[in-house]
């Protein structure tokens, strides 16, 4: 009977050991059939938290549903201030901790790719909304500014393991501005953030899509454009004050643009019941906070689409030789399936009305897709337009 009672505490112990062995390394069987088992991902936010309406949280959600998809380890992490040596630090955690794809959205994490890229050279990094001059600008401060063409952006991050994306902000801008029109406003506003090429952007982008919705409609004589810059990414007394001046001279809606500035539009409509455009994701669950109904469209980009993307990229298509290295810029690609674009107008929260309704919008998509319909992306200059277009000089603050 003793005998009977050692052998099954043998087959015990050595059933036990099976199962801690198949678990080590964290690897659950699921997820090392799909394939993907090498691979474990970290989000890092700029500096705020990924419940934020905007870019930290459209990245984490997309980040985050697409490893639970495809059963891949996953998590975030929040520097504990908005410096880039907090953020560098995240990086040297996540690192440490295992995690070998590392996303991160925002110009704000150019230091953080110099210091970080060539450090680590197993580590992939996919980096959202930087270009090569926020990058050269981290590298060698306002000289770079000066004469661009002096320097070599590849020496300052690692071409081998990093992939930038940038996004045609004016094409976004310009949907914003048209539908606006089509959808009955004749009185609308640009608030900027600062006049940095991507807000830039979207504000040249608006005005031209307004200026070619009144031409449509034989309105020109009837529509008018505000515009300024707050000259900051946040909201101030001296920023509503402005916006309660646009309101109260009959500005309809203002495409608010560059990070909390909206909080000043959003104010200031709320006491007249003006109308707001978000930006960059759809902002309407924030900005409706302020007031029922007051976002009628948001100017975005899909940081989900250039997630899955490039997580597709790495871990099953095999194509990421294909994009490392680059700074793409990222527009339409197609003109059937609106969710593949990587900029456009969030179809479910729009106010489409009768006038201008869904079908319309992915008609002026496909337009633009096909070439029918041209956007200038440039920032050299404002746009030439036939409508009324006043143009603050210098900044609101």
């Amino acid at each position: 009977m003793k005998k009977c009672k050692k052998a099954v505490s043998i087959l015990l112990i050595a059933a036990m050991l099976v199962l801690m062995l198949s678990g080590c390394g964290g690897k659950s069987v699921a997820t090392e059939n799909t394939g993907s088992s090498e691979y474990r991902v970290c989000m890092i936010t700029d500096a705020g938290d990924i419940t934020d309406q905007s870019f930290n949280q459209t990245t984490y959600e997309a980040c985050r549903d697409y490893c639970n998809e495809h059963n891949i380890d996953f998590t975030y992490k929040k520097p504990d201030g908005d410096t880039d040596y907090a953020r560098t630090a995240m990086v040297d955690v996540a690192v440490a901790e295992g995690y070998n794809i590392l996303v991160m959205p925002g110009y704000v994490f150019a230091q953080t790719v110099v210091d970080t890229t060539f450090k680590y050279l197993d580590i992939k990094f996919i980096v959202l909304d930087m270009s090569a001059g926020d990058i050269g600008a981290a590298a060698v401060g306002n000289a770079y500014y000066d004469d661009p063409d002096a320097y070599n952006v590849a020496d300052y991050y690692n071409t081998e393991n990093t992939y930038l994306a940038i996004y045609q902000e004016a094409i976004p801008g310009y949907l914003a501005g048209y539908t606006a029109v089509k959808l009955g406003y004749r009185h609308l506003g640009f608030l900027g953030g600062q006049a940095v090429p991507g807000v830039m952007r979207y504000g040249y982008g608006y005005v031209q899509g307004i200026d070619v919705a009144a031409k449509e409609m034989g309105i020109t004589d009837d529509v008018t454009i505000e515009y300024a810059y707050g000259g900051q990414f946040y909201g101030s007394t001296e920023i509503t004050a402005a916006m309660d001046t646009w309101y109260s001279n009959g500005t309809e809606v203002v495409f608010a643009c560059g990070g909390g500035i909206f909080t000043s539009a959003a104010e200031a409509a709320a006491k007249v019941g003006g109308k707001i455009i978000g930006v960059d994701s759809d902002q309407s669950p924030t900005i409706d906070a302020y007031g029922e109904g007051m976002t009628i469209t948001s100017a975005m980009k899909s940081l989900t689409a250039t997630v899955n993307s490039m997580l597709n990229s790495i871990i099953y298509d095999g194509t990421w030789e294909e994009h490392v290295g680059k700074v793409e810029n990222l527009g339409l690609v197609s003109k059937d399936d609106m969710s593949l674009n990587y900029v456009g107008l969030p179809e479910d929260t729009t106010q489409w009305n009768d006038d201008f309704g869904l079908e319309d919008y992915k008609k002026l998509v496909a337009d633009i897709f096909d070439g029918k319909v041209e956007v200038n992306n440039s920032t050299d200059e404002m746009p030439q337009v036939s409508v009324k277009l006043n143009v603050r000089q210098g900044t609101i603050k």
